[in-house]
């Protein structure tokens, strides 16, 4: 939600039924096959029965027992019926479990149309039937820990069993799968072979012409790579090679690694001092 939706929600104060808020709540963790069967139990039904067994000077002892009838929802899988909770005191937090009261669909549509014919929003009238309880403090946590029995052991067996199984796997098919078909030269191999053809093998020139070319190049840039000095010249690169190992230097360090500049006796660059000393001149040829 961006930051303009949020501020285009209403905001509406809720009373806070506090009637329960003494109660003290047991808070249980149970596994994930127990919550899966509980899901699955309409709400009429007893899905199981706590057993709380106190011996003077020692903690209680708590089990639980899954009833038949949440046995019965899924009769092929087999599941422990007998599970002991272990019991922890909740000192340094302070935790509570809060229900929400939502409106049903035909408050929400009645409210909405008295609020159309008496002029008034159906929000306030929505927000009246919304109710928020505390149902209580928790003041235990319980872990429910199955018994290690047969059925137990051979449930956590088929668990790792699945989750050892590979996700993917190969199949044999009898019919063919054609996906794709198979191309027997793609488009860019086509046309750089065209261009290669219609450019020519490239021929070796003269070496005094492919100097010429060298030097008209590098009156415009010091230094060259040598891809494009093969573009420049559109000589073969073992015949550039060896004509750029006579007339320049390969520099092997930075700021220009692996890039060629004329070596310096052909070198016509013009100093900073000798650019200062014509400005002189030819402003004085001007005046004249």
């Amino acid at each position: 939600m961006s930051k303009d939706d949020k501020e285009k929600v209403q905001i509406i104060d809720k009373d806070l039924d506090l009637s329960n808020a003494g109660r003290g709540v047991w808070l249980v963790k149970v596994p994930k096959y127990i919550a899966q069967k509980w899901e699955k139990a309409p709400s009429n039904m007893d899905v199981g029965k706590l057993r709380i067994s106190k011996t003077p000077g020692q903690k209680a002892q708590v089990s639980l027992s899954l009833t038949p009838a949440v046995l019965a929802l899924d009769p092929d899988e087999k599941i422990p019926t007998e599970h002991v909770l272990d019991v922890s005191q909740v000192t340094k937090q302070t935790l509570g479990v809060f229900s929400h009261m939502a409106p049903t669909e035909v408050a929400t549509a009645t409210a909405a149309g008295n609020g159309k014919e008496n002029g008034s929003g159906a929000t306030a009238a929505t927000s009246d039937s919304e109710k928020l309880y505390m149902e209580g403090r928790i003041v235990q946590k319980l872990e429910c820990r199955p018994i290690a029995d047969t059925c137990y052991m051979k449930l956590k067996l088929d668990s790792i069993r699945k989750a050892s199984e590979p996700q993917r796997r190969v199949q044999p098919i009898d019919k063919i799968v054609q996906n794709y078909k198979p191309v027997k030269d793609h488009a860019h191999n086509i046309e750089y072979r065209e261009r290669k053809k219609a450019e020519g093998k490239k021929a070796r020139d003269d070496k005094n012409a492919v100097m010429d070319m060298l030097f008209h190049a590098f009156e415009k840039h010091q230094y060259y790579n040598i891809k494009d000095l093969v573009k420049i010249t559109n000589q073969p690169i073992s015949y550039l090679k060896e004509i750029l190992k006579d007339v320049c230097d390969y520099n092997m360090k930075n700021p220009h690694k692996n890039m060629w500049e004329l070596k310096k006796e052909y070198r016509h660059y013009k100093t900073e001092e000798q650019k200062d000393e014509e400005k002189p001149k030819s402003d004085g040829s001007d005046s004249e």
